[in-house]
């Protein structure tokens, strides 16, 4: 069956390969490995590499004899802004993605949500580019709106997987999705570090690089989500004779009840909202913990996260590999055993030493992809069928919308200890209890339980 035949079909929802064929599948694939190559350079260049640093320093340039600044009123100590900032990001973000994915199943219009929150998100970090002196209230508004925006759109991205890949092959199609991404970071990031080191040489202050840099991974991001948007097709529905966003609350509280009769579900969704908190936290903070804590230069940085990227496109398929072998469970418990071990070296790690520094990326890298890519197609696995979106979004809170305590901890840590790295041990915690509650998921029976085909090695 053709894709155009799809879209008239009988109006219902669609999962896999029905309605479509195997190249119309595939070219879909193609169009969804291209958000992650959209959107990933926000998160590598911005997130985690420009922004914390940046705007820790002109948080401190604004900072009273005491090194705090007053948001608001509130005194926040100037090292911690950037991740009470990130937290604040992904409270704002629990409030929308569950009505957003509410929406998308209810109305089957996926890519018009999509688009919106890609595009608010790019041009929120475009708007970096005016992010200088004082203006520490102006970078952090843009952050809590871009990091709110991409956590809704990875909502609708990640709720694509399994209406276009069956499930013996979401494992393969999520790790491509992820190597991609890292593929993009990589890239800008050579682009980025030819400008920040030569910035003389271009007649740019060092601030005028960094904006720059800011500002191109908002344009990245807009330009590349095009491909998904002309590739990807929205699967109709029944109409639900109400409005999808007057209906959102009220089909979120009908998610969460239904989400009830899926308690296995659930215990895996606590179990990745805990070692993801992890997670996240250390792909915010390592900047700001090897700028400020280990006295590490932009340029060092820069390359270290390079270096994290380029490894993490072999550690994604690598561990996809793995997991065809042993299974996503029992790969992603090892990952987990692997990032404590990164925590507690890096609590370790002395000053100044670059090269340390980088052997601790080299493992970042190594189990990052693999991680979240794993823990993606696992997850999907464990959806009801046709609640992919809205259970997406319950997933996605776990991925980046409730992944608020790990910066808050760490911004807490610091404000009251002044160290950073009594802040970045304290996240062992995330991956240590993760790791328990994963354990204890008898995954062949939750997919079971979902009513969704077991396969072989899971």
């Amino acid at each position: 069956m053709s894709a155009e035949t799809a879209d008239t079909a009988e109006p219902r929802p669609e999962r896999a390969t029905e309605g479509a064929d195997a190249e119309g599948r595939r070219r879909e694939q193609r169009g969804w490995y291209f958000y992650d190559f959209a959107c990933s350079v926000y998160s590598t260049s911005v997130l985690t590499v420009f922004l914390g640093p940046y705007l820790t320093s002109i948080a401190k340039a604004a900072a009273d004899a005491d090194g705090f600044v007053h948001p608001l009123g509130i005194p926040v100590r100037a090292g911690s802004l950037f991740a009470y900032a990130v937290s604040v990001s992904v409270v704002v973000a629990v409030v929308v993605m569950p009505v957003v994915g509410a929406a998308a199943d209810r109305t089957g219009r996926k890519k018009p949500l999509l688009a919106a929150a890609a595009y608010v998100g790019a041009a929120a970090t475009t708007g970096m580019f005016f992010l200088d002196g004082h203006r520490y209230l102006l970078g952090a508004f843009l952050l809590i709106v871009a990091n709110a925006s991409i956590s809704v759109s990875m909502v609708l991205y990640n709720a694509y997987l399994p209406q276009i890949a069956g499930p013996d092959e979401r494992d393969a199609v999520s790790s491509r999705g992820w190597a991609f991404g890292y593929t993009s970071g990589a890239l800008v990031l050579v682009l980025n570090l030819v400008l920040y080191t030569g910035h003389d040489s271009f007649g740019l202050s060092e601030s005028d690089a960094v904006r720059i840099c800011l500002a191109s991974a908002g344009v990245w991001w807009g330009a590349f989500t095009l491909v998904p948007l002309r590739r990807l097709r929205d699967r109709r529905v029944v109409p639900g004779g109400e409005g999808a966003v007057g209906s959102g609350w009220r089909q979120l509280r009908a998610t969460l009840r239904d989400m009830r009769r899926h308690p296995l579900t659930l215990s895996f969704l606590l179990a990745y909202l805990v070692y993801n908190d992890g997670i996240q936290t250390v792909i915010s903070q390592a900047s700001v913990f090897g700028s400020e804590e280990l006295g590490l230069d932009q340029t060092t940085l820069i390359t270290a996260v390079l270096l994290v990227q380029v490894l993490a496109v072999a550690g994604a398929l690598g561990m996809g590999r793995l997991a065809r072998a042993y299974g996503a469970k029992r790969t992603i418990l090892a990952s987990l055993v692997v990032w404590t071990l990164i925590l507690v070296s890096g609590y370790f790690l002395p000053s100044d030493a670059p090269v340390f520094f980088y052997v601790l990326a080299s493992a970042i890298g190594l189990v990052l992809g693999g991680s979240q890519a794993l823990s993606r197609s696992l997850f999907s696995h464990l959806v009801p069928r046709g609640k992919e979106a809205e259970y997406f979004s319950a997933y996605e809170m776990s991925d980046r919308g409730l992944s608020w305590l790990g910066p808050l901890v760490f911004g807490l840590a610091y404000q009251l200890t002044g160290s950073y790295r009594d802040a970045i041990i304290s996240l062992v915690i995330f991956f240590v209890t993760g790791s328990v509650l994963l354990a204890r998921v008898p995954v062949r029976q939750a997919v079971a339980a979902a009513g969704n085909p077991v396969p072989e090695r899971i």
